[in-house]
């Protein structure tokens, strides 16, 4: 119960039309109630008139009164509950946007570290999953329950005024039969929460397996992946089956005890009207009232399934709203530019930084080196080494064990991750496009960019001949991760993105790496333009890319080894030194450790 009350807290934007729920579920049930007194009533009359108690005339007319007014009692509570019934939909609608809208937000702030540990697909699974069951219940209690349990509120109260031991039977069974019920609840729970866990996993690798099926099927993978994906699955249906044994078992204990405490009931009525304290119509009454009073309680089962489902996927939504988010964010109203650079300090400064990804096992050690304003520095080392551990610090991903990482003469670490962001322009490996069209590709960073903005953009970054070549132009869809494009095709449109950015620093993350020769001479004239007055910071992978930067950081399983010119360290023996060797000799083999292709 106190995450049901948990989840109406966390919505409470829909008090209203949790109010006119209610209001519409008491009317409902009012309009409801009154059908037993009026068909009791009738009853009585009709009886009376057969006995000659009551004039014909008199009966009758009573009995067309009393027609009528059952008809406006059923017409209002049809209308009634329609009309709530309208409002738990928009009601079960508005939860979900509420919802869904919340769990997006929370992913979007939640740190880098979080998402290391999550399968895409497996936190896309629980957010479809655990809001569906949460507004599924919430939509059956407005539309349906909640009317059943005010009906029997009013039927208990009302039972009690004509014979308290029909209040009291009522009083035993609703507490019986919800313990009873509660009895399979931890188990229920266990059994669903394993089941929930396969079925995630498995959603999770479906959609990886949907991402990635080129990979799939050129190594011929289908069947493991199937094989997988059905065994988890399947094994859904074991747990299910022990589930519902447990729960069925349960049930027919519960409505055996239901049956007992009925027939007390109706035995009681039955008694009590061939004795002469109740009439013939007050008997159809009560017998009513407790048709009315047992609908619910054999509605308890579903209530309760329902409940159950809905506790279930609250704990999953609650445990990913409970994740501690990164706190620098930008305040309310703060402009990134508001926040201008410290005169006379570097671009970038890394002052004495240890960092790990895992507890007690730093990648990086004691890093410490500075960028001035214009420079262009390449980061070199074997693959693992720590090369993009220093672009994630930069770009506020991770933060740092120990020491600093400054940005124009600022702590990353109390800067407001938009303000960080917006000074750093990112060209990755992967261009990480989105589905959609190539213009909103390249203005993502600059929605409120011009047409001949995004043209320049695209015309420095040696794009624009390409996508003028395509039907749509700009408005050429280009498919999930932009795969109706070549490789080279999805690195210019990056480049361009980061050049209509216009960040006074440029990070490149093996932006050439995975391209042909040709691919790469296309890219590389965008990335010349892009790099032109502004402070870069390379990871490198290409020799003729290293030797046109100003200087070189050669890293050693996470330590600097040196620093200096291209023509310095090309003298110095040391790891570019030695990389310029096995270039000249032609030993690929060793030159892949650094992650360079010569």
């Amino acid at each position: 119960m106190s995450s049901l009350l948990r989840i109406a807290r966390f919505t409470r934007e829909l008090n209203p039309l949790y109010l006119a729920i209610i209001t519409c579920s008491i009317l409902t049930a009012v309009a409801g109630l009154a059908v037993p007194f009026l068909i009791g009533r009738a009853t009585d009359t009709v009886t009376g008139a057969l006995s000659g108690d009551i004039a014909a005339p008199d009966a009758l007319r009573t009995a067309l009164w009393l027609a009528g007014a059952l008809l406006l009692a059923e017409l209002a509570a049809t209308v009634i509950s329609n009309v709530g019934g309208w409002c738990g939909d928009v009601m079960s609608n508005r939860m979900r946007t509420i919802l869904s809208v919340r769990y997006y937000d929370k992913l979007l702030h939640l740190p880098q570290r979080w998402f290391d540990h999550e399968v895409t697909g497996t936190v896309v699974a629980r957010l479809n999953r655990s809001i569906t069951e949460i507004t599924n219940f919430a939509k059956s209690f407005a539309n349906s329950f909640a009317t059943m349990l005010i009906t029997t509120g009013a039927v208990l109260v009302i039972s009690a005024v004509y014979a308290w031991p029909l209040a009291m039977l009522l009083l035993v069974v609703f507490p019986v039969y919800v313990w009873l019920t509660a009895l399979t609840s931890k188990k229920w729970q266990r059994l669903e929460g394993e089941k929930n866990q396969q079925i995630d996993i498995a959603s999770g690798r479906f959609a990886e397996v949907v991402g990635q099926i080129r990979v799939v099927k050129s190594f011929v993978a289908e069947k493991r992946e199937l094989s997988d994906f059905s065994r988890r699955f399947w094994s859904t249906d074991r747990t299910t089956r022990a589930q519902s044994t447990h729960w069925h078992g349960m049930d027919m204990a519960r409505r055996a005890v239901l049956n007992l405490v009925f027939f007390g009931i109706y035995s009681i009525i039955f008694v009590q009207t061939l004795r002469g304290a109740f009439s013939l119509g007050e008997m159809v009454l009560l017998i009513q009232l407790m048709t009315m009073a047992r609908e619910p309680v054999q509605s308890m089962s579903f209530v309760i399934d329902t409940a159950q489902h809905a506790i279930a996927g609250s704990k999953d939504y609650f445990g990913v709203m409970e994740t501690e988010v990164d706190t620098r964010l930008l305040e309310a109203g703060q402009d990134p530019a508001s926040i201008t650079a410290v005169p006379g300090a570097p671009t970038i400064a890394f002052r004495h930084v240890h960092f790990a990804y895992e507890a007690d096992e730093d990648v990086l050690h004691d890093i410490d080196f500075a960028v001035v304003p214009g420079e262009k520095v390449a980061l070199v080392g074997e693959s693992g080494g720590g090369k993009s551990t220093i672009v994630n610090l930069l770009l506020g991903l991770y933060e740092a064990r120990e020491g600093q990482v400054l940005v124009a003469g600022h702590d990353t670490a109390e800067l407001p991750l938009d303000v960080l962001r917006s000074r750093i322009g990112v060209v990755f490996q992967d261009a990480s496009l989105f589905s959609g069209t190539i213009w909103e590709n390249i203005s993502y960073g600059r929605p409120e960019a011009s047409a001949e903005e995004i043209r320049v953009a695209a015309e420095r970054a040696n794009a624009h001949r390409f996508i003028e070549r395509f039907p749509a132009g700009y408005q050429q869809v280009i498919g999930e991760r932009g795969l109706r494009l070549s490789g080279g095709q999805r690195q210019r449109i990056a480049v361009a993105r980061a050049i209509l950015k216009d960040a006074p620093i440029l990070v490149l993350d093996e932006a050439t790496s995975a391209l042909d020769t040709k691919a790469e001479r296309q890219v590389q004239a965008g990335l010349d333009e892009l790099m032109r007055d502004r402070t870069s910071l390379i990871i490198a992978h290409r020799l003729s890319t290293i030797a046109g930067v100003d200087r070189i950081i050669t890293l050693a399983e996470g330590r600097i080894d040196e620093i200096g010119s291209p023509a310095e360290l090309a003298a110095s023996g040391g790891i570019y030194a030695q990389l310029l060797d096995l270039q000249t000799s032609g030993d690929t083999s060793k030159l892949a450790r650094y992650d360079i292709t010569g």
